[in-house]
C-alpha cells in the first residue's frame, strides 16, 4: 500500500517551480490559476528569492500548486488506482484535498490562497516565528519551551517538535538549546498552528464553508489526531481549525504503520516528510518528487504495489 503525501510551509526554495513550468499545459493551468488568485505564481515559482517567498501569501499557494501539478503528473494514465492514500502536512493538506477529490484543483488554490493572506495579516500582529528542535530528552524539551514562553505547533515525529512563539522566544531557544538537541529556525513568518493564528480562522471559516465540497474518493488522514476522515465537510472543517492549533503528523504515520503502508511518494517541493518517514517509519521506501526526473522513480514505487498485490492473489 503506497500513499502520497503532500508537504507544508518551509518546504519552498527559489525556482522550484521551474521544471514543472516547462510543460506547455501546466504552465497554462498555473496562469488560470494565478489570474484566479491574482498573484504570479509563476513568477514566484521560479524568480522570487528565498526572502520573497518566504511571503505566508505566496508560499501556500505556490506549495499547493506544486503539489497538484506533481499528482496530476504522478497518477495520470490510471494510476490514481493505484494509490493507497493521501494526507498532508498542514498546508499541505490542501494538496491532499484536492488529490481525495474534496476540492477541486481550482478552489483548493482559491481557499489556501485567502488562508495564506488571513495567516500573513495574523502574523503582522506581532513579531512570531518558529523553529524545529532536534532530539534532546523530551522532558528537558518541554521544560525549555515553558522556560521560554514557547508551545509545540508540529509534531512531527522521528525526533522533531516544531515549535512556535515570538520571534524574540525563538531567538533565546536557538541561544540557549536544550542539551542533545540541535535548534532550527524555519523559513516561515509567523507563529503558525498557535492562538496566534485565532484571527485567520475567523477569517477562513465563512469562505471555506462557502466552498464546493465533496467527500474522499481516496482514504486520507487529518493531521488533527492522525484518524483517517470519509466525510469531506469534516476534513475541510478541520483544515480550518488547524491554523490555529497543532499538527500532529507523528500521528498521521502512525496510522500509516497501523494501515500496512510500504511505501510513501511525497509531493513538490519534497523532502522533508520523507525525512520525517525515514526516521519515524524505518525501512519504508520512499520517493521525493522534487523535479519531473524523479517521476520514473515514483511510478516505479506506485506500481510496486499492485505487483505485491498480484503476487499474494497468485500465492
Amino acid at each position: 500500500m503506497i500513499v502520497v503525501v503532500a508537504p507544508g510551509q518551509g518546504s519552498q526554495t527559489p525556482g522550484f517551480l521551474a521544471p514543472w513550468l516547462e510543460d506547455a499545459a501546466v504552465r497554462d493551468r498555473v496562469g488560470q490559476w494565478s489570474d484566479a488568485i491574482g498573484v504570479d505564481l509563476a513568477h514566484h515559482g521560479t524568480e522570487s528569492d528565498a526572502d520573497t517567498i518566504k511571503d505566508t501569501a505566496l508560499a501556500q499557494p505556490l506549495i499547493v500548486a506544486a503539489g497538484i501539478i506533481t499528482a496530476d503528473a504522478l497518477l495520470a494514465d490510471g494510476r490514481r488506482d493505484l494509490v493507497g492514500g493521501v494526507a498532508g502536512h498542514s498546508v499541505g493538506e490542501f494538496t491532499a484535498a484536492a488529490v481525495a477529490g474534496i476540492l477541486q484543483p481550482t478552489d483548493a488554490i482559491a481557499l489556501v490562497a485567502e488562508r495564506g493572506r488571513a495567516m500573513a495579516d495574523a502574523a503582522a500582529l506581532e513579531p512570531t516565528s518558529m523553529a524545529a528542535v532536534l532530539g534532546g530528552d523530551p522532558d528537558e524539551v518541554a521544560r525549555a519551551l515553558e522556560t521560554h514562553g514557547l508551545v509545540a505547533a508540529n509534531h512531527n515525529g522521528g525526533g522533531q517538535t516544531v515549535v512556535a512563539g515570538t520571534a524574540d522566544a525563538i531567538a533565546a531557544l536557538a541561544a540557549d538549546a536544550p542539551a542533545k538537541a540541535r535548534v532550527v529556525p524555519l523559513a516561515v513568518a509567523g507563529a503558525f498552528h498557535t492562538r496566534y493564528m485565532a484571527p485567520a480562522v475567523d477569517r477562513v471559516a465563512p469562505v471555506a464553508a462557502a466552498s464546493a465540497v465533496s467527500d474522499p474518493t481516496l482514504p486520507i488522514w487529518t493531521n488533527a489526531d492522525g484518524s483517517r476522515v470519509d466525510d469531506g465537510r469534516h476534513f475541510v472543517d478541520l483544515m480550518v481549525r488547524q491554523i490555529a492549533s497543532p499538527v500532529h503528523w507523528d500521528a498521521v504515520m502512525a496510522s500509516f504503520q497501523q494501515t500496512g503502508v510500504t511505501g510513501i511518494i511525497e509531493l513538490a517541493p519534497a523532502g522533508a516528510l520523507v525525512g520525517l518517514a525515514k526516521r519515524g517509519m524505518r525501512g519504508i521506501p520512499s520517493v521525493a518528487i522534487k523535479s519531473p526526473e524523479d517521476l520514473p522513480a515514483a511510478i516505479e514505487l506506485l506500481q510496486s504495489a499492485q505487483g505485491a498485490e498480484k503476487t499474494e492473489v497468485t500465492a
